[in-house]
């Protein structure tokens, strides 16, 4: 029991865990996979639709030409404002910019895999890993974790976050030491985690305080 000093919360420094050798599963005869990439259709789709549109406009214009008709006054206006503007303009310099942004954002989508929230599990022994991928989602492995969390005795409430490389989480304890509560929580997370087969197991981090009310 509690003295009447005591402050309604007491949170002791929190501890973490290095993740397990991944190597390790080289070893046993499992193969570390890759984050699978993303399909990319929607940033596809618009480059592709915005193209479309533009070289379209552009040819039925041409042939129109071509065929003895006026250039479209959206055709002309843009040839004159090209050919006028100096370099310095406002719009051209926001042009640009717009343009260097657009051409960052997809070589960011083509050099990088997505699918962030996707966990690449380590493949079985004997299947090498483009024959088999399998990926688990964050928000599955932070619902796994959390159970064996709340299976720890004096464990009444806890707040899984998974990441990339680390595993935060936070308990209110309503019984027993603090220390022991998070030695056993850290010691099931570690186990719960190793289950997983992960690929790259993040590390652990666990805090835990006491409410006494």
């Amino acid at each position: 029991m509690s003295s009447a000093n005591e402050p309604a919360e007491s949170e002791p420094p929190e501890r973490d865990a290095p993740p397990p050798d991944a190597a390790a599963g080289d070893r046993n005869g499992q193969h570390t996979t890759h984050r699978p990439w993303s399909a990319r259709r929607l940033p596809a789709a618009l480059v592709a639709s915005a193209i479309l549109v533009a070289a379209g406009a552009a040819l039925f214009d041409v042939v129109a030409v071509r065929a003895g008709r006026q250039a479209a006054a959206w055709r002309k206006h843009l040839a004159d404002e090209l050919a006028t503007r100096p370099v310095d303009d406002v719009w051209m310099l926001t042009g640009a910019a717009v343009a260097a942004a657009v051409g960052v954002w997809l070589i960011t989508l083509a050099l990088t895999p997505g699918l962030r929230r996707l966990l690449p599990l380590r493949s079985p022994p004997g299947c090498p890993p483009p024959h088999l991928r399998a990926s688990l989602d964050r928000d599955g492995a932070a619902a796994l974790l959390r159970d064996a969390a709340m299976r720890v005795p004096g464990v009444s409430t806890a707040r899984i976050r998974v990441r990339r490389h680390r595993v935060k989480a936070r308990a209110d304890i309503r019984f027993r030491d603090p220390e022991q509560v998070k030695d056993d929580l850290f010691a099931v997370l570690n186990e719960e985690r190793d289950r997983l087969a992960l690929s790259r197991p993040p590390r652990i981090v666990v805090r835990v305080r006491r409410r006494t009310v």
